[in-house]
């Protein structure tokens, strides 16, 4: 029985010391000079640990530790291949032209709990916001400049690019340095390419003008021509309604006069009308013999 009580005894010291041990290795944690530590009390940040010896409470505190040392990123190419990555560094210019430009990316930590919980992939966003300013700048500029005069101007307009979109992002990532590794012409495949594109681009606006050209030639014609048809046709419109309406008169003229003196009206109308049909009348009288005796028109009389 008392070596029973005694193994008891034994066991508690031993859970006891462990305990002991356990608890005051997870009470105190160290931070390294290049390093910060981000301190949660039930899952919620509550404080920032700079470098050196530190304490917390077990099991109610977590401390996740961030490096704040200077880091970089390869744009265009691989940083241990040294292998260029076109779909990266290849890049159209302000005169139309294809160059193939590499950059490197230096950043660190500025705010380590925005670092951690701000965005899920805080670097993925600075390399795409980078890639993003670089094309952008690259775009403005000729390729002679990107190749050789103008590589600090584009180096500063893309720093500056990237630090006013990280402050919109606010990601707790800090901008350090960007900086043009290479810059270079194409391999003559993709020139070739371009070329093929730029002549197409060429044939594509050659023919659009000449198209304009020609509408522009025949437009101003076919609208003179349009216009002439259309007041020929208001002309004759007008001119059938006033022939129209001086017949109309002249009907209610005669009708008038008819109404006063039809006998009279009747006799002269019928004048009138052998007055115009009898000049162009011809009575020829065929006796049935052969013999033709010619009565109108009196030409033979009036010889």
């Amino acid at each position: 029985m008392d070596n029973t009580k005694t193994m008891v005894r034994a066991a508690a010291i031993i859970v006891a010391v462990l305990a002991v041990v356990v608890f005051g290795f997870n009470c105190y944690y160290t931070i390294g000079e290049q390093e910060q530590a981000v301190v949660t009390t039930f899952g919620t940040p509550t404080a920032v640990s700079t470098p050196g010896l530190h304490f917390k409470i077990p099991f109610i505190q977590k401390v996740t530790k961030v490096d704040t040392t200077i880091k970089g990123i390869t744009i265009g190419y691989d940083l241990n291949s040294n292998i260029s990555r076109e779909e990266e560094s290849l890049m159209i210019t302000s005169d139309y032209n294809f160059v193939n430009v590499d950059f490197f990316l230096e950043y660190k930590v500025s705010d380590p709990i925005k670092a951690l919980y701000a965005s899920r992939n805080p670097v993925a966003i600075l390399k795409s916001i980078a890639q993003g300013s670089i094309r952008s700048v690259v775009s403005m500029m000729d390729v002679d400049s990107v190749i050789t005069t103008g590589k600090s101007e584009i180096q500063a307009n893309i720093r500056s690019m990237i630090m006013e979109q990280l402050d919109e992002w606010d990601i707790g990532i800090q901008l350090v340095n960007i900086s043009i590794q290479d810059a270079e012409p194409p391999t003559q495949e993709v020139i070739e390419a371009f070329k093929a594109v730029e002549t197409a681009k060429q044939g594509k606006e050659t023919a659009i003008n000449n198209a304009n050209k020609y509408r522009n030639e025949k437009l101003p014609g076919a609208e003179a021509q349009v216009d002439k048809i259309l007041k020929e046709a208001e002309a004759k419109k007008e001119a059938r309604i006033n022939e129209a309406k001086g017949q109309a008169a002249r009907f209610n003229e005669l009708y008038e006069e008819y109404i006063k003196y039809p006998l009279i009206t009747k006799q002269r109308m019928y004048y009138e009308a052998m007055q115009e049909l009898l000049p162009d009348l011809e009575v020829i009288i065929d006796n049935g013999n052969g013999s033709v005796q010619k009565i109108l028109p009196l030409d033979s009389f009036t010889e």
